[in-house]
């Protein structure tokens, strides 16, 4: 094809020189524009012989697979636009095959990682996926109310980190090597992405960062102290391969590590978009409790409680789930220190407006380990809950509160009766008090009103003074 845009780019230079004057300036640009096609086609044929050269030669002898094999990694070098959805579909084709090709090699061959080829992969995922990212579809992207800007060039990328996902995981894979080519700079450009809208490619980049992390032990105080400082769209994946780290923590636990505890995790339940990863940020504080349950009294807790919620019912739900979860892993021991500061937010919780809030906090007494710790402490938790659960009980709007409620209080009484006997009595007689007290109030009210009123009349003016 390209010989016969070269052709007719001479023919049009011949003509130049035998039409009329008149005809010159047009057919001179035609020459051009024949040339220019001639050199585009020519470029893409080279690139389609190419790829049709490399797949065609899979089943070659043992001996030339590795040279092969660096050939495709430098062909997959070449980057197409996809925001041009018509442009090159054949050639990315071939790249699509060819990436294929890759992952299939790198996941049944063996023999094929020397060192010649560490520098040559890095280099092709690095010219691929180290990008600049799309921006945005809004100015100010809502993560819970905006739909994700997807990666156009998703169906190479994806090819890419599975590829480059495999090749991490290898038998033959050498860290020794690696060390290279992926080091500190390689990792803080795979951290930025992060900052994708597009899920998929988050989902990669946690797997991709988990297995290096696994793989390079001079990089992991390294990606920890990047993590503390990058928490973007992907703060989810990152608090999933957190979770992996902080579980393989050895004991006792640096100082590092609890600062990082108090300053970045439990701060992050504040963040107006906890909804997203709050399930992940759950688990890493939960991991932390079960490696030093000795964090729970002075820091967990206490740290929880102080951000609790107070407008959002949503946000209470999960803090509620959360604090379940937590005591869930809680020793006895550390159950008692923080038995009254967690309780009183509890009562307040059952005394909610909002039925999802007070229903949630009564699922407590659902939990066999929960009500094991509660029949233990029952002397210090009853009094705590008495009032709010007995109040409740008759004046919640909700029915299903209200039944659940009535099962609460007839646990208690099975717990400890004579307590909870003392506490109802103690309750009625207050409750008699206070209605003494708002009868005094009234009849005090009603006094000023008419010696007020006597006044007004007894004034000369009419006017009541005040």
């Amino acid at each position: 094809m390209s010989h016969f845009y070269v052709s007719h780019a001479y023919q049009g230079c011949y003509l130049f020189e035998d039409n009329h004057s008149k005809n010159k300036l047009k057919i001179l640009n035609n020459s051009f524009l024949f040339i220019y096609k001639s050199i585009f086609y020519l470029l893409h044929g080279l690139f389609c012989m190419n790829s049709f050269f490399l797949s065609v030669c899979l089943d070659v002898s043992a001996q030339e697979q590795p040279e092969l094999f660096l050939k495709k990694l430098q062909q997959c070098c070449f980057l197409f636009d996809f925001l041009d959805t018509l442009s090159d579909l054949k050639m990315k084709e071939y790249k699509r095959s060819t990436l294929n090709e890759l992952v299939d090699y790198v996941t049944l061959s063996r023999g094929y990682l020397t060192e010649q080829t560490y520098p040559e992969v890095v280099k092709m995922v690095s010219c691929n996926i180290f990008r600049t990212l799309p921006p945005s579809d809004s100015n100010e992207f809502d993560p819970e109310e905006d739909e994700p800007t997807l990666e156009a060039s998703w169906p190479h990328l994806q090819l890419i980190y599975e590829f480059f996902i495999r090749f991490l995981e290898s038998q033959e894979f050498q860290p020794s090597v690696a060390k290279k080519y992926i080091d500190q700079k390689f990792v803080l450009q795979l951290l930025e992405l992060f900052d994708s809208e597009d899920p998929r490619e988050r989902d990669c980049l946690k797997t991709v960062l988990h297995r290096i992390y696994g793989k390079f032990l001079g990089l992991r105080a390294f990606i920890r102290k990047q993590i503390n400082n990058i928490f973007l769209c992907g703060v989810a994946e990152l608090l999933e391969i957190l979770g992996s780290i902080i579980n393989g923590f050895a004991l006792p636990l640096k100082a590092e590590h609890k600062q990082f505890l108090v300053k970045v995790l439990l701060p992050l339940h504040t963040v107006r978009s906890l909804s997203l990863f709050h399930a992940q940020l759950a688990y890493c504080i939960v991991q932390f409790l079960e490696k030093d349950p000795t964090l729970t009294e002075p820091v967990s807790v206490p740290c929880l409680l102080k951000f609790w919620p107070k407008t959002c019912s949503q946000k209470e739900v999960m803090f509620l789930g959360e604090l379940e979860e937590i005591l869930d892993v809680i020793e006895p021991t550390q159950f008692v220190k923080i038995q009254e500061l967690l309780f009183k937010q509890i009562a307040r919780c059952v005394s909610s407006p909002h039925f999802q809030v007070a229903e949630r906090a009564l699922y407590y007494w659902n939990n066999e380990y929960i009500m094991s710790l509660i029949e233990e402490n029952s002397s210090v938790i009853l009094p705590i809950m008495f009032a709010s659960l007995y109040r409740i009980s008759k004046e919640h709007w909700n029915p299903a509160i209200s039944a659940l409620i009535y099962n609460v209080l007839k646990a208690f009484m099975e717990m400890n009766s004579a307590l909870f006997d003392e506490l109802a009595a103690n309750y009625k007689s207050d409750r008699q008090r206070e209605r003494k007290k708002d009868k005094e109030r009234d009849d005090l009210w009603r006094k000023l009103e008419e010696l007020e009123l006597r006044r007004g009349i007894q004034n000369s003016d009419g006017i009541i003074p005040t």
